[in-house]
């Protein structure tokens, strides 16, 4: 039995792109996830942005091409990998032949998530009543 699934909680690095390539349109779009943890030498903590680059395709990528920079999202996926030749690869250099290979996550399922409101505005919002308004 095989297995490729990808999990990711972050945050949307900026706009999601539409692209359209062969009559088939798809959106593009980069999510970041952070990891932190502490060093034994200084006693620091040190964090690490990792990006990861999101393709969708199908009706999913309609929702997709609406999501905007700072959104928080979770992506379920696969990982995929592909190769390219650069456009600036141009020139006779054995260099300008050489192939780039890229890592994507190939999007299944978007899930939009709110951010949490603070808790301090929620309760200076909500005053209590004093006894004299509650009616009888």
């Amino acid at each position: 039995m095989y297995q490729n699934k990808v999990n990711l909680i972050g945050f949307l690095g900026n706009d999601a792109e539409v692209h359209t390539s062969n009559d088939r349109s798809f959106s593009t779009f980069s999510v970041a996830t952070k990891s932190s943890y502490k060093d034994k030498q200084s006693g620091e903590y040190v964090s690490h942005t990792e990006w990861h680059r999101c393709v969708v395709f199908g009706g999913l990528s309609k929702f997709a091409g609406t999501l905007t920079k700072g959104t928080h999202v979770q992506v379920e996926g696969e990982l995929r990998s592909r190769e390219y030749t650069p456009k600036k690869a141009t020139g006779k250099s054995k260099k300008a032949e050489a192939k780039q290979r890229v890592w994507e996550i190939r999007v299944s399922s978007i899930l939009k998530l709110d951010r949490a409101e603070k808790a301090a505005d929620d309760v200076s919002d909500a005053a209590e009543p004093e006894a004299e308004d509650i009616p009888l």
